[in-house]
């Protein structure tokens, strides 16, 4: 029935563009190709009707294969050990990364910290240069101590007198 609608249609087709030229010469020609077609397909004297049919396949059951599910029991345990091994291998690739991003980082602080402390004891030295610390004093007006006005730390005077020398034994009076 869907082939006889389409020879039909191709009959109007047909009739319609007879004066058009190459065009009509075209369609001639499907024409005869479908023509051709449908004489090779006929199965008899009746045309071909098709009918959908709805199959159910709910009451289908599958029948259980122990090896397949065996098979695909190894195949699975496979692929997941085969992904585990590659994410390890992944995630030291890039833990290795960042480590060496890391020291790289703590490299340049290194430097920059090395750069840091040369500038200080340079700053340092300029500072703490006698010279300097004369001439800053006497711009102050501070004269040189006099004898008896420099206390040392242990809390005696210092005195410029002459002083003579001691030999103390050690550990001699110190108990055990």
């Amino acid at each position: 029935m869907a082939a006889m609608a389409i020879g039909h249609e191709i009959d109007g087709m047909h009739s319609r563009q007879t004066g058009r030229g190459r065009a009509a010469s075209t369609a001639e020609r499907n024409r005869e190709l479908y023509e051709g077609q449908r004489a090779r397909c006929r199965r008899g004297p009746t045309p071909e009707m098709f009918f959908t049919k709805r199959l159910d396949n709910s009451r289908i059951v599958k029948a259980d294969d122990p090896d397949r599910r065996r098979e695909m029991r190894r195949f699975t345990a496979l692929m997941c050990f085969v992904f585990m091994l590659s994410t390890v291998y992944v995630w030291q690739h890039l833990s290795s990364i960042e480590v060496g991003y890391k020291v790289e980082a703590q490299k340049s602080q290194v430097e920059q910290m090395i750069e840091t402390n040369r500038q200080l004891r340079l700053t340092e030295a300029q500072l703490s240069d006698p010279g300097r610390i004369d001439t800053i004093a006497k711009q102050l007006g501070l004269n040189a101590p006099l004898p008896g006005q420099v206390v040392r730390p242990d809390g005696s005077a210092m005195v410029q007198a002459p002083v003579l020398a001691q030999a103390q034994i050690p550990g001699a009076g110190m108990p055990y």
